[in-house]
C-alpha cells in the first residue's frame, strides 16, 4: 500500500518544489510520512468544510493547491479557523500536502490545466522560467478557431465551475479571438506580459481596478488588445484538481476523488438593475 511519502514523492516529482516563489509554502503541512494511503481527496483550499468532506469520505491525504498557513502561525487553537483544520485533520488521521506555485508554473500544471479546460491549445508558458521554457507562469495559446470576444466569454462561463462571481469581460464583444493568455489566480501582474506576447485575450483572476484600468487604457491606444476576462480565484485554478488526482492514481495506485465543494468565498452575486441583462 502506497504511503504519505510515496504520494509527496510522486507530486514533488511532477510540481518541482524548486519552481515555487521564494514567499511561498508547499509540502506537506499536517501528517505522518510512513502512514498508508488509500484515498485522497484534491481540493483548491484547505478549509474546514473540505476536511469534513475528507472526514466522510475516509480520505487519508488531504492534496490542496493553496497552503493552510501560507503567512505562518503563531498559536492553532481549535477555536480558531487554522487550528481547528491541523485538530480535525489529526484527530481523523488525516494529512494534508499543498502544491501553490510549483504546481502554477510547472509542466502539466495550473494554467495548462485552465488553457486546456478552454480550449486553448499548442501552449508555451507566458514567462517562460529560467532554465527551463516548457515551464513557467502562465500559458498563451491558440483556439482551433477564431471566436467572438461574446462566445469565448460564454464557453470561461460553461467550463469553469459555477461561482458568484461569474465572468467579468472588458472590450469590444463583436471582436474575434484566435490567441488566448491565460494565469490561474491573480494575475494583474502580467497584464503587461499578456500585451507584449500578443494575446488577444487575456483570463485570469483577482483583477484589480486600477491595474485592469490602466491596461485597457493601454490596450485601447491600439486595437483593444488584449481584452480582459476576469473569472473567480477558486474557478482559476479548480481544473487542476482532476489533472493532479489523475496523476497520482496512476503513479500510486491510489483511490482519488476530486472535492465538489465550491470553496469561492463569495456566496451571491447582484447585478446593478440598470446594467442587468437577460
Amino acid at each position: 500500500m502506497a504511503t504519505v511519502a510515496d504520494i509527496v514523492e510522486i507530486l514533488d516529482t511532477r510540481f518541482p518544489p524548486s519552481l515555487a516563489e521564494g514567499w511561498d509554502v508547499n509540502g506537506l503541512t499536517v501528517g505522518d510520512p510512513a502512514a498508508s494511503v488509500s484515498r485522497v481527496l484534491f481540493a483548491v483550499d484547505p478549509t474546514l468544510a473540505v476536511v469534513q468532506e475528507a472526514i466522510d469520505v475516509d480520505a487519508d491525504l488531504v492534496v490542496t493547491h493553496h497552503p493552510l498557513l501560507l503567512r505562518g502561525a503563531q498559536q492553532l487553537a481549535v477555536t480558531s479557523s487554522k487550528g481547528a483544520v491541523v485538530h480535525q485533520l489529526i484527530a481523523h488521521g488525516i494529512g494534508l500536502f499543498n502544491a501553490h506555485t510549483n504546481a502554477d508554473h510547472a509542466s502539466g500544471g495550473v494554467a495548462e490545466a485552465l488553457a486546456e479546460a478552454l480550449g486553448v491549445g499548442s501552449t508555451v508558458p507566458l514567462l517562460p522560467h529560467s532554465g527551463d521554457a516548457s515551464q513557467g507562469t502562465g500559458r498563451i495559446g491558440v483556439l482551433d478557431g477564431p471566436l467572438s470576444l461574446d462566445e469565448f466569454a460564454r464557453r470561461v462561463a460553461e467550463r469553469l465551475p459555477a461561482t458568484a462571481h461569474g465572468v467579468r469581460v472588458a472590450g469590444d464583444l463583436e471582436a474575434l479571438v484566435t490567441s488566448v493568455a491565460v494565469c490561474g489566480g491573480s494575475g494583474d501582474a502580467f497584464l503587461a506580459d499578456a500585451r507584449a506576447a500578443g494575446a488577444d485575450v487575456y483570463v485570469t483572476a483577482d483583477l484589480r481596478h486600477h491595474p485592469a484600468s490602466d491596461a485597457r487604457e493601454v490596450a485601447d491606444l491600439g486595437d483593444g488588445r488584449p481584452f480582459l476576462v476576469d473569472v473567480a480565484h477558486f474557478a482559476s485554478e479548480w481544473a487542476w484538481l482532476a489533472a493532479a488526482a489523475e496523476h497520482v492514481a496512476d503513479a500510486a495506485g491510489v483511490d482519488t476523488i476530486v472535492s465538489t465543494l465550491n470553496t469561492d468565498p463569495w456566496t451571491a452575486h447582484y447585478a446593478s438593475p440598470a446594467r442587468a441583462t437577460d
